[in-house]
């Protein structure tokens, strides 16, 4: 009877290892490094207190990194959260050509970070990309893309939205086709235009869904780094720098690992806080059935 009841806890016992050693004993000792001087070399920690997180939100140029991170979430996840949607109701049909039209929008998702950063940092050059020649074949004048700091934001938008459509796409497909047909038919005999169907009826049954891409595609979007690090190094002038970068070169470039840590603590607190957010305020607009 007693090798029955601690059966399931041994079962889980590697799993739960594995998440303590590699999950939780991380956050817990970067809480702890954020709180001295530590340079990654020295085996002295020496104890500073509340000092690395003054000096981060003294400093302007974290206040930049912290708000370039804020502009790059709000605007990757609303646009992909829309075009994905609008896919999603254009390719929610069968047929072979839907069929494969699917799988294109999807197939940038599958593609390596790196290869997708290499290419679009090929399609985004200002003097031989293939994005400016387009423009001067239509008579617009090209654009500096990542070479400017006007612009650089806006061009990883780009890269990223392109990136996470078709992942999107194919999840809001799924919930497109799980909603009851006998709702659409019902609508149709109270002769319900196409706005108020899509609004009463496709809205609220995909809510979980969109609630579900909402919190991952926002925890995605503060955690970017790939793209920075390839495409711009987080310039020009700081222009793209975003958190998870910021704390990567204070780090392991300039070995402050305390203040390094003391960034990623704000970032941690930053996630959740906008998970919270997010339960808190949309949970109770999601309609389970």
């Amino acid at each position: 009877m007693s090798g029955k009841l601690f059966r399931p806890y041994l079962m889980v016992a590697p799993a739960i290892t594995v998440f303590i050693l590699f999950f939780i004993y991380p956050i817990f000792y970067m809480v702890f490094l954020s709180f001295t001087d530590w340079d990654l070399i020295s085996p002295v920690k020496n104890f500073v207190g509340f000092d690395n997180f003054i000096d981060l939100f003294r400093e302007d140029e974290f206040r930049q990194v912290f708000m370039n991170t804020i502009i790059y979430t709000v605007l990757t996840v609303g646009i992909s959260m829309v075009l994905s949607l609008l896919f999603a109701l254009w390719l929610n049909k069968s047929g072979a050509f839907y069929g494969m039209a699917q799988g294109a929008v999807f197939s940038p998702y599958i593609i390596s970070l790196v290869s997708v950063s290499l290419l679009w940092l090929w399609l985004m050059d200002p003097q031989y990309g293939f994005l400016n020649f387009l423009l001067k074949l239509v008579g617009l004048p090209a654009n500096t893309w990542v070479a400017h700091p006007d612009t650089a934001l806006y061009s990883l938008v780009i890269v990223s939205v392109w990136k996470i459509t078709g992942y999107n796409t194919l999840v809001f497909i799924a919930g497109l086709q799980s909603i009851p047909k006998e709702l659409y038919e019902a609508a149709k005999l109270d002769q319900a235009n196409k706005w108020r169907i899509f609004s009463k009826i496709t809205v609220p049954m995909l809510s979980p869904t969109i609630f579900f891409l909402l919190v991952i595609n926002t925890i995605a979007s503060f955690q970017v780094f790939d793209t920075v690090k390839i495409m711009t190094q987080g310039g020009p002038v700081n222009s793209t720098n975003m958190l998870v970068f910021y704390i990567y070169e204070y780090g392991f470039d300039f070995f402050k690992i305390g203040y390094a840590s003391a960034a990623g603590v704000v970032l941690l607190l930053l996630v959740g806080v906008m998970t919270i957010f997010h339960f808190k305020l949309l949970s109770k607009r999601v309609h389970y059935r």
